[in-house]
């Protein structure tokens, strides 16, 4: 007799979350991008609560012109005597925030326009795509300067106006994941059962481009942070006292030939993170659409 609790069974496939992790994974430089990413917004959610200064203490004794890294200030200060490093700190909170917001709102904004043209197409599909084409044409720097000029925006209000303005290479993206994705079996098997367009939408067809989706709303989260970034420098952002690194850099530029550690960690900061960004979304695409 054959002793059938002795039988080999097969393991059970992995999952495609588990595949894809361990895609991810073996991707170094996205590893290395995300262990940067957390590293940063570990610095910037906990390091202004340990600094002892406030993002806007000044230091009277040494007011009036850049202060010197120092054991006081590890940065320097700025010409006001604020501490650079608990504003680098502060600042990086308003700039990833401001980006992460609008890639989330660009996201949103781009799935609902791409679903809706992509499942319905015909003249539905033309005329959101058309609306798309013309807002590509636009210009988006120039667009939101014209934008933050009229309005002198807080976060939330540029969160509105970088999301409203970045959301077309998502909905474009999403679009031709639903001209695909619409007529496949399972699709054709829901409505058979009777399911309504809405189920079929988001209940059916969207889990199932979740994955270019999550890559295309990781890329535009270093999109965000640039013009987030450029909008400050350029003086139509965040306006001070609240720091963002554009205006830091913004306030540095005054100061490069006498205080270059002004300017150099918030460069450095937009550089790495958007770096990091970059990497973590080129790793994400690669793990969830393998082309092996």
């Amino acid at each position: 007799m054959v002793d059938l609790s002795l039988a080999e069974v097969p393991a059970a496939p992995a999952s495609y979350g588990r595949r894809a992790v361990r895609r991810f994974m073996k991707r170094k430089l996205a590893v290395i991008g995300l262990c940067v990413l957390v590293l940063m917004a570990l610095a910037v959610i906990f390091g202004p609560m340990l600094s002892p200064y406030s993002y806007d203490d000044q230091d009277f004794s040494v007011i009036g012109s850049p202060g010197p890294m120092s054991s006081d200030h590890w940065l320097g200060s700025d010409e006001l005597g604020r501490d650079a490093l608990t504003r680098l700190m502060y600042g990086g909170r308003i700039s990833l925030s401001v980006g992460l917001a609008g890639a989330i709102l660009s996201t949103v904004v781009g799935t609902l326009i791409g679903s809706i043209s992509g499942f319905y197409r015909g003249w539905t599909d033309t005329i959101l795509m058309r609306c798309t084409d013309v807002v590509m044409s636009i210009p988006t720097l120039p667009m939101i300067l014209l934008l933050s000029g009229l309005f002198r925006p807080g976060p939330t209000i540029l969160v509105g106006i970088v999301g409203a303005l970045i959301w077309m290479g998502t909905a474009r993206l999403v679009r031709s994941q639903f001209l695909v994705l619409r007529e496949r079996e399972f699709v054709e098997a829901a409505r058979a059962l009777g399911a309504g367009n809405s189920r079929l939408m988001f209940r059916h067809i969207l889990p199932n481009a979740i994955g270019p989706i999550t890559v295309a709303a990781t890329l535009a989260v270093g999109s965000a942070i640039m013009l987030e970034s450029a909008l400050s420098f350029l003086g139509f952002g965040i306006q001070p006292p609240i720091p963002t690194w554009g205006n830091l850099l913004n306030s540095a530029s005054s100061f490069l030939s006498d205080a270059p550690w002004l300017a150099i960690p918030p460069g450095l900061c937009i550089l790495v993170t958007v770096l990091a960004v970059n990497f973590v979304g080129d790793g994400l695409r690669d793990a969830m659409e393998p082309r092996d």
